[in-house]
């Protein structure tokens, strides 16, 4: 099934968030577009095309989402999805799928750091409940467009880091 923009995914659309360890170049950011594009095209579940979208933002964090409503995603179909990204840290050279980084803001910056040192950032007072963070456990490109995704500490699973 043939790819879709991803703001024209339904609000309960399921959602995948691969953060880069770095900042994507236009480059890297064309080629793992047009990867993407290529996978959804033939993203299935059990043999039925599944409707997908994409999208890239503040050139570090990659979205994939699917519309349910006509066919479920199977544990295969998201292995497969994985697998692509894998595919795509190996040929850019960038990490891409480990979800333990927390990213936040530091200034103009999206700053990347293991949970523990976050933990280290807490304590020393570097970051505070007011930081914004980035919440990449979301489940729904809904959950993205009503501004959950981008919060303060405070508003997310990253405030058990202050208790």
């Amino acid at each position: 099934m043939p790819r879709v923009p991803f703001d024209e995914l339904p609000p309960d659309a399921r959602l995948w968030i691969f953060s880069a360890a770095r900042r994507l170049s236009l480059e890297e950011k064309q080629v793992l577009l047009a990867e993407a594009d290529a996978f959804i095209a033939q993203w299935t579940a059990h043999g039925v095309p599944l409707r997908g979208g994409r999208d890239v933002r503040h050139d570090q964090f990659v979205l994939v989402g699917v519309d349910e409503r006509a066919a479920g995603v199977s544990g295969c179909s998201i292995d497969a999805l994985v697998r692509r990204m894998q595919h795509l840290e190996i040929a850019l050279g960038v990490e891409l799928t480990n979800n333990a980084p927390v990213l936040y803001r530091d200034g103009d910056v999206i700053a990347r750091v293991p949970r523990e040192d976050f933990g280290a950032l807490v304590a020393a007072g570097t970051v505070g409940l007011d930081t914004m963070v980035f919440d990449n456990t979301l489940t729904t490109v809904g959950d993205v467009r009503d501004g959950r995704w981008e919060v303060r500490a405070a508003q997310s699973w990253h405030a058990r880091a202050f208790f």
